[in-house]
């Protein structure tokens, strides 16, 4: 009997230690999913996981960024590229749109593909690849317009193609001569358009389309391209760049009168102005519209890029035959190149610093000194089909200022989707 009493003893014992026990844990588990769901309340409240920035796949960004850098500080135009074993994320056969047949380099026949296989990598920061499901899932109900002349052409294909890796987009709108276009991405109800605007002033062209002129261009230095103007209040997003047109020959009007001209022969008895005269009283224009424009808008000034030809020009056998990027030191930006480039950050600072805070939605994009690196770029003499195949030696004309397509012109997009998430 006394040891059925202490076996009675020692259940009740065992039952009540499980009881313990099991308070001990259900109070553990209450603490958790309190803490848990608090965690989530908090986290939800201060951040909008639709412009949270995307998460950086180590494989794809091999840079994690030094502990000592202050990420806020950080350049994204000053860096290097370096090899990227994945490629573009289109090929010349999936991009989807009508591509310029000049940029299609591969389909053209160039032999070398080490191009395609470099990225930028800024010194301070780590850039994630370019997420076209994100920039289209940013820019829901919004538009872009590419406002300039043919590198800009160049630029919006170069986004298309991207995000038609996502949602392929519907042309919707062509001018006359196809210059000026736009496209819609019927799902994200996103509208990007290509506004034809090579000087941003009103100007009178008189060149065909394989850009021979028969005349001097008429350029109106204080009279804006409605072309652009009367939209640019309707845009969420805008790039607006200019400058090699400049360097054409023109006769220059303000206030209704010539004034002058540039590249004009001297019989005619006008004042030579210069290029850097006219591009500087056109930006400066330009640059007061959009600072009273009061738009809501992000607007991007796009400095003009650097060509490449060597041993010549556009018009007289200028060449590019360089198949990888080159450092700093191998290249030096060309007196024409940074005339431009000059007018263009004196013509922003001015009128960023008349603006004050107003400034915040009106931003720089130089990517001069990152693309002055990658000569192996552009189409060269695959801007035509097959130039090569009747004969081997043939002259043929070459493209050192526009890009490949794909090629380094779609890391332009992977900074400006940076820019827009992160500021």
């Amino acid at each position: 009997m006394k040891l059925k009493w202490e076996s009675i003893s020692t259940l009740h014992q065992n039952v009540f230690l499980v009881k313990v026990l099991a308070a001990v844990f259900i109070t553990g588990l209450a603490f958790r999913f309190y803490a848990v769901r608090f965690g989530q309340v908090s986290v939800n409240e201060i951040s909008d996981p639709q412009i949270s920035p995307p998460s950086v796949i180590i494989s794809e960004n091999e840079d994690l960024l030094p502990i000592d850098i202050e990420v806020e500080k950080c350049d994204l135009f000053t860096g290097k590229w370096i090899r990227d074993p994945l490629g573009p994320i289109y090929t010349n056969g999936s991009c989807g749109v009508v591509v310029d047949s000049h940029q299609n380099c591969i389909t053209n026949g160039r032999p070398d593909s080490g191009f395609l296989y470099w990225k930028w990598k800024p010194n301070d920061c780590s850039l994630p690849r370019f997420d076209a499901l994100r920039f289209l899932q940013l820019m829901r109900n919004k538009s872009w317009a590419f406002i300039g002349d043919s590198i800009s052409r160049n630029h919006v294909e170069s986004l298309l193609c991207m995000l038609s890796t996502v949602e392929k987009p519907v042309e919707v709108y062509h001018d006359e001569e196809y210059r000026s276009k736009r496209w819609l991405f019927p799902l994200h109800n996103l509208t990007i358009s290509n506004i034809w605007s090579p000087f941003l002033v009103k100007a009178a062209i008189f060149e065909d389309s394989s850009g021979v002129s028969s005349a001097a261009v008429q350029l109106h230095l204080d009279i804006l391209d409605n072309t652009w103007t009367d939209l640019f209040p309707s845009i969420d997003f805008a790039i607006i760049s200019s400058g090699e047109w400049f360097l054409k020959t023109a006769v220059y009007h303000e206030n209704a009168t010539l004034v002058g001209c540039h590249g004009c022969p001297q019989s005619s008895n006008i004042t030579d102005l210069g290029f850097d005269y006219a591009y500087n009283t056109s930006l400066r224009h330009v640059m007061d519209f959009i600072a009273r424009s009061n738009t809501e808008g992000m607007i991007f000034f796009r400095t003009s890029i650097p060509d490449h030809f060597e041993n010549g020009e556009w018009h007289n056998g200028g060449t590019c035959k360089k198949t990888e990027p080159v450092n700093e030191d191998e290249v030096e930006m060309k007196v024409l190149n940074k005339i431009l480039r000059d007018v263009e950050i004196s013509q922003f600072e001015r009128v960023v610093t008349e603006m004050g805070q107003e400034a915040g939605h009106f931003k720089l994009l130089d990517f001069a000194g990152m693309l002055l690196t990658r000569p192996d770029g552009h189409p060269g003499p695959y801007r035509e089909f097959r130039p090569f195949d009747k004969d081997k030696s043939a002259k043929v004309q070459n493209d050192c200022l526009h890009w490949c397509l794909p090629g380094p012109i779609d890391y332009l997009n992977d900074v400006i989707l940076e820019i827009i998430v992160n500021g």
